[in-house]
């Protein structure tokens, strides 16, 4: 299997005045196209600085970062950019929508930024509302929308680059049970459609949805394990 994450021996510190302060010692790791996986750890674990690291919004201070085969580790920040918008489709807890446009709309923005014509846009943007079931909904508002709705909305403007990877931050964090178990069905679909998934979140429910569970403690890897239950019941 092809892999399309390589982390080997990521570090990151932060300094304040002259004082160092390690949150990653050392990270190495391994991520394959097609994997479902669940990135858990406690707070001050290192798992958001390790998902802002693997999303390209921040550089490590030591190790290597190969995403899909290209080196991001050593990356200037416009070309660390570039990557993100075209490897990686993000969801977040907040949703992070526009407030004053529709689905369809907040669906279709990364493509501007490519240059992607009006036209094509409005097209790739149904066919993802669609693939969320959601296409019913490609005009309203997110104040028209339900909690739930908008996450699909957010999920759908994920895939709308055809991104390689697809990271998920806490993406249930802000919906009642119900909601949250829809939402993880979406994050089967896609995974089974060819997508990589890889989840940040600290419930455990949550991380059962993913085939294989990686737990951080103290800026390290403290267990890496296959979800067997989860894995039999995909088959």
């Amino acid at each position: 299997m092809a892999s399309i994450i390589e982390l080997e021996n990521i570090q990151k510190s932060y300094y304040l005045g002259k004082q160092e302060l390690k949150v990653l010692k050392g990270i190495s790791l391994e991520v394959f196209k097609n994997e479902y996986v669940a990135l858990m750890g406690p707070s001050g674990s290192g798992k958001s600085t390790l998902m802002n690291i693997l999303g390209c919004l921040d550089s490590p201070t030591a190790g290597r970062y190969v995403l899909n085969g290209a080196d991001v580790s050593k990356m200037e920040d416009d070309d660390l950019a570039d990557v993100r918008n075209k490897e990686i489709g993000f969801v977040f807890q907040q949703f992070n929508l526009l407030p004053r446009l529709t689905a369809a709309e907040n669906v279709a923005l990364p493509l501007i930024y490519n240059g992607t014509s009006k036209k094509i846009r409005t097209e790739l943007a149904l066919e993802m509302l669609n693939r969320v079931g959601l296409a019913d909904r490609s005009h309203h508002k997110p104040n028209e929308l339900s909690g739930g709705q908008n996450q699909r909305v957010a999920i759908a403007r994920a895939l709308v680059n055809n991104p390689s990877i697809i990271l998920a931050d806490e993406p249930t964090g802000n919906l009642d049970s119900k909601t949250s178990m829809e939402i993880m069905s979406i994050f089967d679909k896609i995974q089974r459609d060819g997508n990589t998934v890889i989840l940040v979140t600290h419930e455990e429910d949550i991380a059962e949805n993913a085939h294989r569970i990686i737990r951080l403690r103290d800026g390290v890897i403290e267990s890496d394990h296959l979800n067997e239950k989860k894995i039999a019941t995909a088959r």
